[in-house]
Order: structure tokens, then sequence, then C-alpha cells
């Protein structure tokens, strides 16, 4: 979900930077809590929201477990297309998961931002064809939420039927991997209203707002997001992307599929903005220390590249490639220009004042 940055991951005393280990919202259902985080419960996937024409704060309750009930496994004709994401985070701090829709045979796949965020890994597994895929990111717009992914060698996949049509008052079902078990189901529910506006809140208080969703009575829950909101043709009207609870009357939004679809089209042709982040970034692996004005090492993430290079706790980085680096931010612009499997020499010095260099192969940086 949008929003900014949460602490829970830092180290106490640092920051993360570039290609670093980079601390985001939380991430589809935690299937394992982040070592270095607070329990995080189950709000993930499904936002907390205030719908500003609802005001129900998202909450885990007897209402909501009541309500999920009415949920069933989902037919061959509503999984049409839907897929069940699993990813790595923060280069295995924890696990979560998510769904997805397929909009190209050879394996494109549309999903919310915040389902991938933070993920280091990504296997996406097709129910239809009972095989899963290692996937890379084409790219994301973080502020609209959504991001399109690439399943390595997938070929003829079935896919989700996409449809603009809608109209208040029609039956609907929310189809997701619900609370991350790995099998989708269906949520009925009717569609209540079109063009609403919410504020998204995670669970380090970050808030943001989001426009021009669909609001629908289906009981979309952690898991969800990322999934389809059909019609009852079962065409994908929408992209689960929200929720509120606490009441017996639960409330899900959609993105419209329309506007996915034309955000996932910038995407996949490169257009790179503002608000849209296409490709990965390259890592380093390193936790910086806030407290330190040159870019002193707080940490060294295990098996990245900065800990191939022989880098450990109170180094300074001193340089990338030819650029000479003073600050964090610097080392964070350099970092910015190269891609993750591209080479490059990094210098530092030890806390004794001792000068080092090594060429490094650069890893993928969590997304961002």
């Amino acid at each position: 979900m949008p929003g900014p940055a949460r602490s829970a991951r830092r180290l106490a005393s640092g920051r993360s930077v570039a290609a670093a280990l980079v601390a985001l919202p939380l991430v589809g259902v935690p299937l394992v809590a982040p070592a270095m985080a607070a329990a995080p419960g189950l709000a993930t996937p499904v936002a907390t929201v205030d719908a500003r024409d609802h005001g129900v704060p998202l909450g885990r309750t007897a209402f909501r477990e009541e309500a999920r009930q009415r949920a069933t496994k989902a037919s061959s004709k509503q999984s049409a297309g839907v897929v069940l994401i699993d990813e790595v985070l923060d280069y295995g701090e924890g696990e979560a998961a998510g769904t997805g829709l397929v909009i190209s045979h050879n394996g494109l796949v549309v999903t919310n931002h915040h389902v991938i965020a933070d993920s280091t890994s990504i296997k996406v597994r097709v129910p239809s064809k009972h095989r899963t895929y290692r996937a890379t990111v084409v790219g994301y717009d973080s502020h609209r939420d959504v991001a399109v992914l690439q399943l390595e060698g997938a070929k003829h996949l079935h896919l989700a039927k996409l449809h603009r049509g809608l109209s208040v008052g029609e039956a609907v079902n929310a189809v997701g991997n619900a609370e991350g078990r790995g099998k989708l189901t269906a949520a009925p529910g009717r569609l209540l209203k079109r063009r609403v506006t919410i504020d998204v809140t995670d669970d380090d208080g970050g808030r943001d707002r989001m426009v021009g969703l669909i609001k629908d009575s289906s009981d979309v829950v952690p898991g969800d997001s990322g999934g389809a909101l059909l019609d009852r043709r079962n065409r994908v009207i929408g992209m689960n992307v929200a929720a509120t609870a606490g009441t017996k009357d639960v409330v899900g939004f959609a993105i419209p599929i329309s506007r996915v679809k034309r955000i996932a089209n910038l995407i996949i042709r490169g257009h790179a903005s503002s608000e849209i982040t296409i490709g990965s970034r390259a890592a380093l692996g390193v936790l910086l220390d806030s407290r330190r004005t040159a870019p002193y090492v707080a940490d060294v993430i295990p098996g990245t590249a900065a800990a191939q290079a022989g880098l450990s706790r109170g180094d300074v980085i001193t340089s990338i490639g030819a650029t000479r680096v003073a600050t964090d931010s610097q080392l964070a612009s350099v970092l910015a220009s190269y891609r993750p499997g591209q080479q490059a020499k990094v210098g530092w010095t030890d806390p004794e004042g001792g000068a080092h260099s090594a060429t490094v192969t650069l890893g993928t940086a969590p997304v961002g």
C-alpha cells in the first residue's frame, strides 16, 4: 500500500540506502514475521481504510470472521487468469503472499504494488497449470498501487478476462488468495458505488489517499489484494486493493480494471516517471548509520555483494566505480545508475583507517 517507509525493519541506529535493505510498508499476508519488525498482524494486502462515505477502520473482529464464512472455493471459471503470489522479504527476513491477474499469454501479471513491496524474491503459482514460476519486476506505480511482473519461461497461459462495464447493484465476487492459504476463494457481494475516495493507513500510521475506486460488499481479507473483482459473467471489473471491517457489513474496494490496464501498459512500455519505476534496482546490501555523515556501515546483509566483498560493520564506503562518495545520499545516487547483475568496484576504509577495494556483482534490491 502506498505510504512512508516504516522503521521496523531498520537497525536501531541505521537506515537503508539505495539498493540496500529498504524499509517499506508491509507486504501481502505476513507468513513469517520479519526478525526486526514488531508483530505485523493481518492488516496487509487489504489496507486499513477510512472510507469517506463509510468511516469504519479495518480490524480483525469476530464480525469479520463470521462474514468470511460466506466465501467458497473459487470455481474454474472464477479462477481463470488469477494466480497466487509468494514473496521472500528483505533477503529472508520474512515471507508474504498475495494475488495477481494474468494479462498476457507469455506471463505478464498485474498485482498491487503493496503486494510485492519489500520483496527480494517472488514466485507465482498458476493453479490452472499446476506450475510455479519465478517472477521478475517489470515495474510499478507505488502511488496508484499497481505493479507488473514477468513470469520466467511462462507460455500459453490463460488470461484473466477483463471488462470495463459495471453498474451499481450488480452481483460481484472478490477472488483471491485469502489469508495467504495458497488457494483461491470467492467472496460474493454487490457493487455499491463507483468513484469512491478512501484514505489508506498502513500498520505504522502512514496515510495516503486513493481515488476513483469501486466499492463493493464482498468480504475482502488479507491475501486478496491484487485479485479479481468479478461481475456475474466472471469478467474482471476491478483489482482488489483495500477493505473496511468492524461491523457485519464488510466493505471492499477495488481499482477499476481500465485504470489498472492503462497503468500496466505504461509500465510495460517502459514509461518511467515520478510515479512509475521501471525494473529492479541494484543492491549493495548494507545498512548505514543515520548518526554519521559519511556512509558508515551499521550492518551487512549476508550473501549480498557487500558481504562477498568483505565489508563489515564499522567500515566507511568511499567510492563506487570511479565516483567518490562522502555521504549516504551520494552513495544512493551512484548506486541508482547501476542495474542488478552489473559489476562495480567498491572502495572503503576500515575502522583503523586502512583502505580496501573489491569488484562486486551487484544484487537486486527489495522492491521500493
